[in-house]
């Protein structure tokens, strides 16, 4: 588990060209929707892998920035909760998004919501609090998730695959999701003796000395 914790966003950044592959081998079997969720999931890989392996300090740049933590490598984010967060709720729900597609639009949107979110996070709130031009997440945050973003609402809309329910499901559940699924849980598994450390390559450039 511990070797998961260290390098689930290796994993993460193999499995991405891995299901690369898969979805440009199967491109003519899918749906465009199913074919824009396995993207997206891709997407997701992408960009943890950009937050946490290269350049890969965005647990300490959230740590300090959001939380003016004074031990940015474990508080109040720690990599133990980063895993949490990350892969067993981050990667299942773009997972069964992909794999529900027009079964469940609402879930769909949803993750969609929660890539928006990062959007919103990494283009103004980070580099507003941090006073900085860019964060690790920013470039695929603009490059990857907002197109995948105004592409899916274009898409269901354009082929008339949504109905009022899934907004009624979909955007609440998706603010949660930002929310809850992210800041609370952060919130919740803090620890200020954990040993669930952030190496120092994962803090702030200035922070590492």
């Amino acid at each position: 588990m511990n070797l998961l914790r260290k390098h689930w966003f290796d994993l993460g950044f193999l499995l991405a060209v891995l299901v690369s592959l898969f979805v440009g081998v199967r491109y003519d079997r899918f749906s465009e929707l199913q074919a824009l969720l396995w993207i997206s999931l891709i997407t997701l890989w992408l960009h943890q892998f950009e937050e946490y392996r290269y350049p890969g300090y965005f647990p300490g740049m959230m740590n300090k920035v959001m939380f003016k933590s004074e031990q940015p490598d474990r508080y109040p984010l720690n990599s133990n909760t980063s895993l949490v967060v990350n892969v067993y709720l981050g990667w299942s729900l773009y997972l069964l998004a992909a794999l529900m597609a027009e079964r469940a639009i609402w879930l769909s949107m949803a993750s969609i919501l929660v890539s928006l979110g990062n959007f919103l996070a990494h283009s103004f709130i980070f580099n507003i609090r941090g006073r900085t031009r860019y964060n690790p997440g920013m470039a695929t945050a603009n490059l990857l998730f907002l197109p995948l973003t105004v592409g899916f609402f274009y898409l269901i809309h354009h082929q008339h695959l949504v109905s009022p329910l899934d907004y009624v499901i979909g955007v609440p559940f998706g603010i949660v999701l930002n929310y809850v699924g992210i800041l609370k849980t952060i919130d919740w598994m803090k620890d200020e003796r954990t040993s669930f450390i952030f190496p120092k390559r994962s803090l702030p450039p200035d922070n590492r000395l």
